[in-house]
């Protein structure tokens, strides 16, 4: 039986692709280059002790003390080791592919909650993309958005999207039937019942998936080091292929404590807008 040529056939598509969307391709990258390139010139804009302390405000806010103290002193330990712009540079990077994540993956996930025939598509391709290994991702990427940071954000876009989705949709179908009956009882339309009756019910189940989004954009934005995507990231790739086993440790802790500080941040949120109702 002779081979499928489905290589070849993805490298034709691919090549299309690239000639017919070029000018999108363009539009998109400039949009991205240019917001990481904000978010990374306002976290550089204060010195890094000041924009510490705000750090350790917001988490005083979210955690009280514990998280305040693990915040300061995880982030006065990165300026020590000398990692301060990298680390904002990931930071941006991160913040970014999370914004798209949520902007895109909430409305696909109230598209598929609402409707069986949008599921019966979504889900299948989540499953392809939460199983397709990571690394296959920077390839598109680079196809079509060359070396840089744009491609290490959609490479995390594309890795990072699935769980805002799937628990987005899993939240809604998780409201009781009971009230969304209520509320069209009382006259709701769809966008009433929506905003005001399933969406705040299943906030806690839509922030776990925004949650797990943020520590795979991390994730994948520390991989992505290997098509030029700057930060952190690429002082690890960097230690590792120079086996500088004490840099990549410094390297390292950095990230954990972002990836920390990030999930605890996230985590404690919606928990602190249930405290305040």
């Amino acid at each position: 039986m002779p081979k499928i040529p489905l290589a070849s056939w993805v490298d034709s598509l691919v090549e299309w692709m690239g000639d017919v969307f070029s000018g999108f391709f363009d539009a998109i990258s400039f949009i991205i280059e240019n917001v990481v390139q904000l978010f990374t010139d306002l976290f550089l804009l204060p010195h890094p002790y000041l924009f510490i302390v705000i750090l350790a405000v917001i988490a005083y806010l979210l955690g009280r003390l514990p998280l305040t103290l693990f915040t300061a002193i995880g982030f006065l330990l990165i300026d020590n080791l000398g990692y301060w712009s990298q680390t904002m540079s990931t930071l941006s990077l991160v913040i970014t592919a999370a914004l798209i994540s949520v902007i895109l993956g909430v409305p696909l996930g109230i598209w598929a909650a609402y409707s069986k025939s949008a599921s019966r598509v979504i889900i299948p391709v989540l499953d392809f993309m939460q199983t397709m290994p990571a690394f296959v991702y920077l390839l598109p990427a680079v196809t079509f958005f060359s070396l840089g940071v744009v491609p290490g954000v959609i490479a995390s876009v594309i890795f990072a999207i699935p769980p805002t989705i799937r628990l987005t949709r899993l939240g809604i179908m998780q409201v009781s039937g009971e009230l969304t009956e209520a509320a069209d009882a009382f006259g709701s339309t769809s966008g009433q019942k929506l905003f005001k009756v399933q969406l705040p019910l299943a906030m806690p189940t839509l922030m776990a998936g925004i949650n797990q989004t943020i520590m795979l954009s991390l994730s994948m934005v520390v991989i992505a080091s290997m098509i030029g995507a700057q930060g952190i990231g690429a002082e690890v790739y960097r230690a590792v292929t120079q086996l500088q086993i004490g840099k990549g440790f410094e390297a390292g802790l950095a990230v954990v404590i972002l990836a920390i500080v990030l999930d605890r941040f996230t985590q404690n949120i919606f928990k602190t807008k249930k405290r305040g109702a």
